[in-house]
């Protein structure tokens, strides 16, 4: 294989995640050959000390013994400067590639692959989006930071000392942008809060019917887990009357079918499996030291180099540590010197999709009584070694226009607007107090999010965050789990206005002070379950929550604590960031050993329920009964559901374990066949891969081994550890699909700070911080999240202002 072939073999294999057979060799080879444009891919691993100039004055960063920066400077501006050089000097190729992306720019460099997503990602107009806030978010004091950002990223970039990636593919970055960084916050939020779930019930509803789709993938989950139970301080009041959504096969000339082709295809630009998280906070009259304690992991997907990016930032304004972006100036999740706060995904609606009435030409729609232009742009795709490609992106006053295999709606996301959150994020370790905090929570327009706050005061809080629409038709509240007749004018915002300056106060959204909220309690625990019942809240809020297998375990962990004698200390709380019951063994086990015991002799499967049926359903690395359980219940899985979504066109979209787990024995989803007999074939299925594979453990199958570089080799990719937890656990893996626990902190003003990241902080392969984390993290330790300075110089700059 030639030079150019390796490179053309090397970005192909970003797309899948995989390296193509035969490449990794030859890369070698390459790599040992290659005279690249920067000067040697070791250039970019260097760990040089050294003083630069900054047109914004003087700042210090010192690193840490985990490679993160501390910077310290008298302006805030000469602060962000530094740490936009930082950010580059570490993570640079992984600030590009999220831009291509956005962009729609990967075929440029990537070639033909990636011309699918190219085309979806300049369709839904994120670089619109990003134009937007950026419009929105100028000249005011984060604005004017991020451009102090851009200018050091944009140094580090000129320096051309780039990372090992730029040189294997040939290629150098433009300059970076204020907007880039804004389509940074719309990748982080359309990741969140981006489902085409809607349109995927409609087109399963249309195959298999409504009543099927409903009990397939319900909208609610029956539990009394929810994280506002009862008796907790929120919105409460008279529910407005929303009304039934239509029923939705062909109205008038508008057809509401979708063909399961259009949602499979963009199954794969939409949030994935295992976007979740765990946060909670203890009031201080309930634990050791009086001080409140507040804990939270984002799970989101795992890859190296990690999602995250570790900073501290020090001015005279404020003093702030914890995780961003890359690409995102300011701490998202964190601590500053009197207060913490964290995030999961609140799982709110905030994405509508309309159907419309179209002349014959198809150049026009119907709106309002009239028939409209769309409002068309045409744009060109590179395509690096194949033909470029022209397409036209076509917008209503609903927002863009997505199409494929004859299906097309148009996407109302509250992204499309002028969002404020960066503004939140950069005042929240300025903020004095707790009102000030809130204050400026305000400002969180998306994503939306399940805040928790506490601080040393001894306040403690927790706030859902974003815009949430409010929609209407002809006057009337309904529920966004439908597809509209954009003609008709169903499912209006009022005062949304897309890719410009939306009324975010007006009446089209949830008032701030009617979010769901609750403020000082005793405990609350959030993992993705319903936020709060339907009953108690007055608005629609959100077509789905995730199963309650998490939430449950985090509130009986804390309401076990808080009703007897000992009070929650920070082990306790480290000792729930490990815990690895899952809930799914107490559904299924009793299944299974039921259906052994029913008509079965044998031994094989006998002495497999002997061993699950002595397990405490702890996903331990050195349990077998945790391997024989995991694969046993994906095998039954498959048998179930396999066939019937195969046939109606949507393979591999199967329902939550909570469903498979309360299907009845005479289930019309077992078909003439038998669940006992089919649990059996599960285990027995179970047990033959299980020996296949020459495994014996949990933790022989549950590593960090999945967590790979997008290019997929091997020299790249992080180390294999044996860990522990599922995608149903606190202690959060999800070994296929590769998600979890994207970052584990827990704070308290005692004095109490630590965190850790899978993986390391640089993204740099030859850096000693590319992975220096991730065992910590597999084996569920730590490191400290403190504000002292470590004495390890890495920059200086200096500089008149």
């Amino acid at each position: 294989m030639d030079r150019e072939s390796t490179r053309r073999a090397l970005l192909a294999s970003i797309v899948g995640g995989v390296a193509a057979a035969g490449v990794l060799s030859p890369v070698r080879t390459y790599l040992e050959g290659f005279a690249p444009v920067s000067g040697g891919v070791w250039d970019g691993a260097r760990p040089d000390r050294t003083t630069r100039s900054s047109p914004y004055g003087d700042a210090i960063v010192r690193h840490d013994d985990y490679g993160v920066p501390h910077v310290k400077a008298e302006t805030e501006d000469a602060a962000y400067y530094a740490i936009g050089y930082s950010q580059a000097a570490d993570r640079l190729f992984q600030l590009d590639l999220q831009r291509r992306q956005m962009r729609g720019e990967l075929s440029a460099v990537v070639g033909p692959a990636t011309l699918d997503s190219d085309e979806f990602h300049i369709r839904m107009a994120f670089d619109d989006a990003a134009d937007a806030t950026w419009a929105r978010v100028q000249g005011t004091p984060a604005g004017d930071r991020i451009e102090a950002y851009v200018d050091g990223v944009n140094a580090r970039i000129a320096e051309r000392t780039l990372p090992l990636e730029f040189d294997l593919l040939g290629f150098e970055p433009d300059p970076w942008t204020p907007a880039d960084t804004l389509l940074t916050e719309k990748q982080i939020s359309w990741a969140l809060t981006g489902s085409f779930r809607t349109l995927r019930k409609a087109a399963i509803a249309d195959e298999l019917g409504a009543d099927a789709a409903d009990e397939l993938y319900p909208d609610r989950y029956d539990h009394d887990s929810p994280i506002l139970r009862e008796g907790t301080d929120g919105p409460a009041g008279d529910r407005e009357t929303i009304a039934e959504p239509p029923e939705q096969d062909h109205l008038g000339d508008v057809s509401r079918s979708i063909d399961p082709a259009f949602v499979d295809h963009l199954s794969q630009f939409e949030s994935p499996p295992g976007i979740g998280s765990n946060s909670w906070i203890v009031s201080g009259d309930h634990t050791d030291s009086g001080e409140p304690i507040l804990a939270n992991d984002p799970h989101l997907l795992l890859q190296a180099p990690a999602i995250w990016y570790e900073q501290r930032v020090e001015t005279p304004a404020a003093d702030v540590r914890g995780v961003t972006f890359p690409g995102v100036p300011f701490v998202i999740i964190g601590r500053s010197d009197r207060a913490s706060w964290g995030f999961t995904n609140a799982g709110a609606d905030v994405i509508d999709f309309y159907t419309y009435e179209t002349d014959e030409s198809g150049n026009r729609y119907r709106y309002d009584g009239e028939w409209r232009e769309y409002e068309t742009e045409e744009r060109r795709i590179r395509v690096a070694g194949g033909e470029d490609r022209s397409i036209v992106r076509r917008r209503t006053v609903h927002g863009p226009v997505i199409q494929r295999h004859g299906s097309e709606v148009a996407v109302a996301w509250t992204g499309h607007g002028g969002t404020r959150t960066t503004e939140a994020i950069y005042q929240y370790p300025r903020t004095a107090d707790f009102d000030e905090f809130l204050e400026a929570t305000q400002l969180f327009d998306l994503p939306t999010q399940c805040l928790v706050y506490a601080d040393d005061d001894g306040r403690t809080a927790h706030y859902v965050t974003g815009q949430v629409p409010i929609r209407r038709t002809d006057g009337q509240a309904v529920p966004g789990n439908q597809v509209f007749d954009g003609s008709a004018g169903e499912g209006e915002w009022a005062g949304f206005e897309p890719f410009g300056a939306p009324e975010w106060e007006g009446d089209g959204f949830i008032p701030f002070e009617e979010m769901p909220h609750a403020i000082d309690p005793d405990a609350l625990g959030t993992a993705n379950q319903r936020i709060i019942d339907d009953d108690r809240y007055p608005y629609y809020f959100a077509e789905s929550y995730g199963a309650p297998y998490r939430g449950q375990r985090l509130y009986d962990l804390l309401d076990d604590r808080l009703a007897s004698t000992e009070p929650v200390t920070p082990e306790f709380v480290r000792k729930m960031q490990r815990d690895t019951l899952d809930g799914r063994a107490e559904q299924f086990v009793p299944l299974f050993a039921a259906a052994v015991r029913e008509e079965s002799s044998d031994r094989a499967l006998a002495d497999a329920i002997a061993t699950l049926e002595s397990w405490d359903g702890g996903m331990d690395r050195e349990s077998e009964a945790a391997l024989i359980f995991v694969y046993a219940l994906q095998a039954y899985r498959e048998l179930v559901f396999d066939d019937l979504l195969d046939e109606a066109g949507f393979p591999g979209q199967y329902p939550s374990d909570w469903v498979l787990a309360d299907l009845d024995p005479e289930s019309r989803w077992f078909g003439d066949r038998d669940r006992d007999a089919l649990l059996r074939e599960a285990l027995t299925s179970a047990l033959e891969q299980i020996d296949d594979a020459g495994i014996n453990v949990y933790g022989d199958e549950n590593t960090t081994g999945a967590i790979t570089h997008p290019f997929g080799l091997e020299f790249l990719n992080y180390p294999s550890y044996p860990t522990d937890g599922s995608p149903t656990t606190l202690r959060n893996y999800r070994v296929n699909g590769v998600a979890g626990s994207s970052w584990r902190m827990l704070w308290s003003p005692d004095g109490t700070s630590e965190a850790i990241l899978p993986g390391g902080n640089s993204g740099r392969y030859f850096s000693p911080h590319y992975a220096d984390q991730l065992r910590l993290w597999a084996d569920g330790e730590y490191k400290p999240l403190s504000l002292a300075h470590p004495d390890t110089v890495r920059y200086e700059f200096g500089g008149s202002q």
